[in-house]
């Protein structure tokens, strides 16, 4: 779980700089049968470690990959669900795939990630195409489409240091709600975010970054340690449009050291981008 070169700045209805951090750690190359090589970047980190959401995109890139080619039709990330058996370190790693299914409207790819020759992240990808008009209908939580003048920048916090993201992605945490910053324990279990990538506009794999960019949500009971992920998934929505991406995340329960944490995650124009949940490890204490 997200704990937490230039700085170019994106505008809602502006041109989409190119060539952007992002876009860039995400790329993928093809091996041949349906194998990968990627690297995970120090950028793209939390504590020293590659970031959950991070591998979940680089899991839904690979996928996509497996239907490039001469006449091949365009196909978005859906649903992107991972185990997470040990974390991986930045540098190179293998990404293997396999189709389970082929159908008209979906394709389900298995996705392991390796490194070392260890098994780190094994996922299922579904395919297909994103819907282009408006929901039929929607209960969002109530966020503004841009951070408020007191928001905290997360590049601006202490520990920035170990919130590498803030490198790479402008991160704002709405402070009301967020009692650990204070010290203070017993606010609700819920934190509001805003995040974009810095130098180019989000699509839907950065959507899958922002699901799980939030900090744990126990920080808001004293529990400040790490908290690693065992089990994500997110099903991304719609592709997003230029702006900020408002994001919430909360929890229903917290047994012991084990919570869920669920995301909602909306862009600049209030349409639903991507949901995440997730079932993670927090220290006691």
């Amino acid at each position: 779980m997200s704990s937490a070169a230039g700085h170019g700045d994106v505008r809602a209805g502006g041109q989409a700089p190119t060539g952007g951090a992002f876009a860039a750690a995400v790329r993928v190359r093809p091996l041949g049968d349906g194998t990968f090589t990627a690297d995970l970047p120090a950028s793209w980190t939390v504590g020293g470690r590659p970031h959950g959401g991070f591998l979940m995109a680089l899991l839904a890139k690979a996928a996509v990959a497996t239907h490039s080619g001469a006449g091949a039709p365009l196909v978005d990330p859906l649903s992107v669900s991972a185990q997470f058996l040990r974390p991986p370190g930045v540098g190179p790693v293998l990404l293997r795939t396999d189709v389970r299914k082929s159908g008209r409207r979906t394709t389900v790819v298995a996705v392991h990630l390796e490194q070392s020759g260890h098994s780190c992240v094994e996922g299922v990808v579904t395919t297909g195409r994103l819907p282009r008009e408006r929901a039929a209908w929607a209960d969002l939580p109530n966020q503004p489409a841009e951070p408020p003048g007191n928001a905290i920048d997360l590049a601006a916090v202490p520990s920035a240091s170990v919130f590498k993201l803030s490198e790479v992605c402008d991160v704002r945490l709405d402070p009301n709600g967020a009692g650990f910053l204070h010290g203070h324990i017993g606010d609700p279990l819920r934190l509001r975010l805003w995040a974009r990538p810095r130098g180019e506009h989000a699509d839907p794999l950065f959507a899958l970054v922002a699901g799980d960019i939030s900090m744990p949500v126990t920080f808001n009971l004293g529990r400040l340690g790490w908290s690693p992920t065992v089990q994500l998934t997110a099903h991304l929505r719609s592709r997003p449009s230029p702006g900020w991406l408002r994001i919430q995340v909360e929890s229903k329960a917290v047994h012991g050291v084990w919570f869920d944490s669920d995301a909602t995650v909306v862009d600049a124009t209030g349409r639903l981008v991507c949901q995440a949940r997730q079932l993670a490890l927090s220290a006691i204490g």
